[in-house]
């Protein structure tokens, strides 16, 4: 691994997994953004090319801007994303898929982007043909944040799973999650926030070679003391991290607050 750019202000283990915590969201995103290059690069290396899964939200703005000034050659990349809502299709302003679009995907070029098609007519069988997209060979680096109920993607508390059978499920949000999303912006009124959506488990966005959790923000300060000092249970899917090796949870001074 190279240098990175700027280095962090505290680095330990809780668990397995490897915690560094920047001052500002901008240098933990620089840094995150250099560890992913690195990786992507040393994928295509061995492999020709490199499989990346990414998360959206508005807490991962500063690591998509960090993201694309990274020197990677993207025409050798193939990109993945977490989840989408059922029903929604690919333009609307809320759509996972859109949001990837205008601030990464069609800034890089990558050689593929692998959606998942939350309009499809039957969501079980996207399930499955997103599940075959994945498993054709493992991910390489799996960019993933925490919600504020503890959730990795949309494995919310009442539907997280640690030993999900399958890649792709369908899901009810529960209601803090569905907050959460009308809190940052992107409906108009809480009732506007979809009930149902598709979403990689947990096991599937954990089996990726190296997974980057990316989590700045005051708000995730309450679901990242969880993730770290609480019990590793459902109830804060984020928590299983601490059993993985090949992660590493980065935060800024704002959503490390609550830690001793």
């Amino acid at each position: 691994m190279s240098t990175p750019k700027i280095h962090s202000t505290q680095v330990f283990f809780e668990g397995l997994l490897e915690v560094r915590i920047f001052k500002s969201s901008a240098e933990l995103a620089a840094c995150a953004a250099e560890h992913a290059r690195v990786a992507i690069a040393d994928a295509i290396g061995r492999f020709g090319n490199a499989r990346l899964t990414v998360a959206t939200g508005a807490s991962q703005f500063d690591f998509f801007k960090a993201l694309v000034e990274e020197d990677i050659d993207w025409n050798k990349v193939d990109i993945f994303h977490l989840d989408e809502y059922i029903g929604m299709p690919g333009d609307h302003p809320a759509s996972f898929r859109r949001y990837l679009r205008e601030r990464f995907v069609d800034l890089v070029h990558p050689r593929e982007f692998f959606t998942i098609r939350g309009e499809a007519p039957d969501p079980a069988e996207e399930c499955r043909r997103y599940a075959a997209l994945l498993s054709e060979r493992e991910i390489d680096v799996c960019v993933c944040g925490i919600g504020e109920n503890g959730h990795l993607a949309f494995n919310d508390p009442p539907v997280a799973d640690f030993s999900d059978p399958v890649r792709m499920k369908v899901v009810e949000l529960d209601e803090p999650c569905r907050r959460q999303q009308f809190g940052e912006g992107w409906f108009a009124s809480l009732d506007e926030v979809p009930r149902l959506a598709l979403t990689q488990t947990i096991p599937s966005l954990l089996a990726a070679r190296l997974v980057l959790c990316v989590v700045p923000e005051l708000r995730k300060a309450p679901a990242v003391h969880a993730t770290l000092r609480g019990p590793i249970a459902t109830s804060c899917p984020a928590s299983i991290m601490r059993w993985k090796r090949h992660a590493v949870l980065y935060l800024d001074a704002d959503s490390a607050s609550k830690l001793d």
